[in-house]
């Protein structure tokens, strides 16, 4: 075994024994890799040719000065913006009054209320702790007390509101274009119909359940629904300002109007005037969507800082080289070296969040399964679609976290059996993307 292979193997050894400690994974990442590369500045002295990278001198103020002048990372912050500032707006509680009556005659009408408002959440916010936690603030009482099986509404609650990761503007779309260098606006049309796929098979489950399970998801009674004319005059006062915020921001960099960057800044405009609008803006509560806004911000960053930090010390010591030759070594076709990756993505979402996936794994194998043959933009959307299941995976599925602080009564192991069928459907949603590529290929290539 070739010191390279050694130096990868106490790498990954290293941050894995420093993750499990339960140091925070940012911290965990840079730390390591600063360390690491410290170490190649003894081994250089020894003898030992280590990349020039890894200079401990230069490596930690490049790494601080490539992220925070990463300039197609600006979309994060203003989406992020967005998110919560819509979150402040009130649209979801008149969305669910609104859809509720709707569906109210078809089986498992509210379910399908809270899929459809998890759709134009995610179009509108690509938040997802916003959306889970504001979504389970308002559905939830309101599916208990219209007598919904307490799981099956969990699992509809936290799956739904993952639906932000996938569908744009979604900030995972926005860090993995910057980390995999492909067009930002090539990722959000690439990911809508795999978004909308997944939430149509959520609604056909939902159905389902309905029909052979009516006591678990009972249709609203017929005292609470309301007249046709009443119906349409809430769906209008309901849905058309998020819709109008969505195409002005998504439709803008579609059309070519406006860069990602520039979108974004439209879309935390227009979210702050629908706040104003519903006269829920006032001071304190724009300090405090800035003050969740640079929190989550000064996150997300840090972690970039971190994965930065290990994926160049990886880099260094060969890393990608030692991976590149294990996975062409594999006796595979190209389809069987692509499904490994896949397939530990999928078991990496287990224990990793989905950020650390993308900022070190994605970059590394991206470049091997390109080489192979297949579309880069296919094969990003294939690792988004199987990443939504880390969110609903245990132990670190973030959604199952959210849930657990809001649903009050509810057990983990309630949240757990709750989510199972949603993460059959995640991985169903994932094999028709790989089956028939062209549901991701189809929009960007029109706009080409």
């Amino acid at each position: 075994m070739t010191h390279e292979v050694l130096l990868v193997l106490l790498l990954f050894a290293s941050f894995l024994a420093v993750l499990f400690t339960g140091y925070p994974v940012a911290m965990a990442l840079g730390g390591v890799g600063i360390l690491f590369a410290g170490l190649g500045e003894v081994l250089n002295l020894m003898g030992v040719e280590v990349d020039a990278s890894l200079r401990f001198t230069s490596f930690v103020t490049n790494r601080v000065f490539d992220t925070l002048s990463n300039y197609s990372l600006i979309p994060m912050s203003m989406f992020v913006f967005m998110g919560f500032m819509l979150d402040r707006s009130g649209i979801a509680d008149r969305l669910l009054s609104a859809l509720r009556s709707a569906f109210g005659r078809v089986p498992g009408g509210l379910g399908l209320a809270v899929v459809a408002i998890g759709v134009v959440l995610a179009a509108s916010t690509g938040i997802i702790g916003a959306s889970v936690v504001l979504l389970a603030t308002i559905a939830i009482p309101a599916m208990n007390q219209a007598g919904y099986d307490k799981r099956f509404s969990l699992g509809t609650v936290g799956a739904t509101g993952c639906l932000g990761i996938l569908i744009p503007p979604s900030i995972m779309l926005v860090v993995m274009g910057d980390q995999l260098r492909l067009p930002v606006g090539d990722l959000f049309l690439a990911a809508i119909v795999p978004g909308f796929l997944l939430a149509g098979l959520y609604a056909i489950y939902i159905v389902g359940y309905a029909l052979v399970n009516p006591a678990g998801a009972p249709s609203i009674p017929a005292s609470e629904r309301v007249g046709a004319g009443t119906l349409a005059l809430e769906m209008a006062r309901s849905l058309v300002a998020p819709l109008v915020l969505i195409f002005a921001v998504l439709g803008s960099i579609f059309l070519g109007i406006a860069s990602p960057t520039e979108a974004s800044g439209v879309g935390a405009a227009g979210a702050s005037a629908l706040a104003f609008a519903a006269g829920r803006l006032d001071w304190k509560t724009l300090k405090e969507v800035c003050w969740a806004t640079a929190k989550t911000t000064a996150f997300l960053y840090a972690l970039i800082f971190g994965a930065s930090c290990f994926s160049v010390v990886l880099r260094g010591y060969g890393g990608d080289t030692v991976i590149a030759e294990a996975l062409t070594a594999l006796p595979l076709p190209p389809q069987g070296v692509l499904f490994v990756v896949v397939f530990v993505v999928f078991l990496l979402g287990f224990v990793l969040d989905w950020m650390e996936i993308v900022l070190i794994v994605a970059p590394l194998v991206m470049p091997i399964v390109v080489g192979l043959g297949f579309d880069p933009v296919w094969v990003a959307i294939l690792l988004a679609v199987c990443l939504q299941t880390s969110f609903l995976t245990p132990p670190v599925g973030a959604a199952l976290f959210y849930l657990k602080s809001v649903a009050v009564g509810s057990t983990v192991r309630d949240i757990y059996a709750g989510v199972v069928p949603f993460v059959l459907l995640q991985l169903l949603g994932l094999a028709l993307v790989w089956i028939f590529p062209d549901l991701a290929l189809w929009l960007p290539r029109g706009s080409r």
